[in-house]
C-alpha cells in the first residue's frame, strides 16, 4: 500500500542533531537485542516495558537462563502495547492511524491486529522500514492495512486532517515536542486522539540529572522535560483526558534487563532516574480540540 503526493517529499534529515540520531539507528541493522525479542513471533519492538516479571526466569540454571530471560522481557514489551492500544480505544475498523517513530513495526502490527484499522508507521530508518515493509507481507499479512513511509515525524508530508489518531510509543525523546505536536495536531481530524507514551526528565526535581544525561549520551537522544510536553499539547490544542504516571512500574523491566547477558550498561541510569524520580514514565491520552 503506497500513498503519493503531488508535491515534493520534506526532508527526512533536517539537523546536525537528526543526522546523529539517524546514523545511530542505520548502523545498527544486526543488533542482537531488538532483533533476538521479536524473533519468535515477529514483533520487534523498540521500546521497552512496564509491570512485573516471573521472577522463576532468574532460578533457571545457566546456560538457559538467558534465553528465559529473553522470553520474558519479549512477553512484557509485547504487553507494553496495552498501553497504546488502552489510550486509543475505541476505534472502528476503519479508521487510519498514524504511529510515529515506528521502528521495524511491532506497535503496528498490534494496533492493526486489535483493532483491524490502517495504520501508517513514520520513521526516519530506511532498514527499519524496509524490515517493517517485509514483516507486513510475509509474516503478518497484513499490507493492504500497514504500511510504512520513510519520513521525518515532525515534517510527515502527509495530508492534514487525514487520521483518527497519532501515537507515539517511546519515540518523542528524538523530536522537540512543540515541532511534533504541531505536526499531529495538522494530521488529526477534529475531535482526534493522540496518545503518548515516553519517558521524560521531571524538571521538577532535577533539571541537571547525571542519569538522564547518561541515556541521552547512549541513545543520541534528547530526553525532554515533562513541563515541556504539556507546555506543547496546550499549545497546540492537544488537551489530555487522561495521564498516568508509570515511573515505579518501569523499574522491574530495568532490573531483569540488568541480569541479562546482553546488557549494554544503560539499565542503571535508568533504575537511578526512576527510583530518583528524575526520570518519569508516563502515558497521556488527549483529544485534538481546535478553536471553532
Amino acid at each position: 500500500m503506497t500513498t503519493t503526493h503531488d508535491h515534493p517529499a520534506p526532508p527526512v534529515v533536517r539537523t546536525e542533531f537528526e543526522r546523529r540520531a539517524q546514523a545511530h539507528y542505520e548502523t545498527k541493522t544486526q543488533d542482537p537485542i531488538n532483533l533476538l525479542l521479536g524473533e519468535e513471533d515477529g514483533l520487534y519492538h523498540h521500546h521497552y516495558a512496564v509491570g512485573p516479571y516471573d521472577k522463576s526466569v532468574l532460578e533457571v540454571p545457566e546456560p538457559e537462563r538467558d534465553a528465559a530471560i529473553l522470553a520474558e522481557m519479549a512477553r512484557m514489551e509485547n504487553e507494553q502495547v496495552e498501553l497504546v492500544l488502552r489510550g486509543l480505544a475505541p476505534l472502528s475498523p476503519d479508521a487510519r492511524v498514524m504511529d510515529g517513530g515506528s521502528g521495524r513495526g511491532g506497535t503496528s502490527f498490534l494496533v492493526n491486529r486489535r483493532f483491524g484499522c490502517e495504520v501508517v508507521g513514520v520513521n526516519f530508518c530506511a532498514h527499519h522500514i524496509e524490515f517493517a515493509e517485509r514483516l507486513a507481507k510475509e509474516k503478518h499479512g497484513c499490507d493492504d492495512k500497514v504500511s510504512f513511509k520513510f519520513a521525518n515525524m515532525c515534517d510527515t508530508g502527509l495530508p492534514a486532517g487525514s487520521f483518527d489518531a497519532v501515537y507515539t510509543n517511546e519515540t518523542t525523546m528524538y523530536v522537540d515536542p512543540a515541532e511534533a505536536f504541531a505536526e499531529f495536531a495538522r494530521l488529526l481530524r477534529p475531535g482526534g486522539r493522540y496518545v503518548c507514551v515516553t519517558w521524560c526528565a521531571n524538571d521538577a526535581v532535577s533539571t541537571t540529572s547525571e542519569a538522564v544525561k547518561a541515556i541521552d549520551d547512549h541513545y543520541e537522544c534528547h530526553i525532554n522535560n515533562r513541563s515541556d510536553y504539556f507546555k506543547a499539547l496546550a499549545d497546540n490544542h492537544l488537551v489530555p483526558s487522561q495521564v498516568w504516571d508509570l515511573t515505579q512500574e518501569a523499574i522491574p523491566h530495568w532490573e531483569l534487563r540488568s541480569q541479562w547477558g546482553l546488557r549494554t550498561g544503560v539499565e542503571q541510569p535508568f533504575l537511578d532516574g526512576h527510583r530518583s524520580n528524575e526520570l518519569n514514565y508516563i502515558v497521556v491520552v488527549a483529544e485534538y480540540t481546535p478553536p471553532a
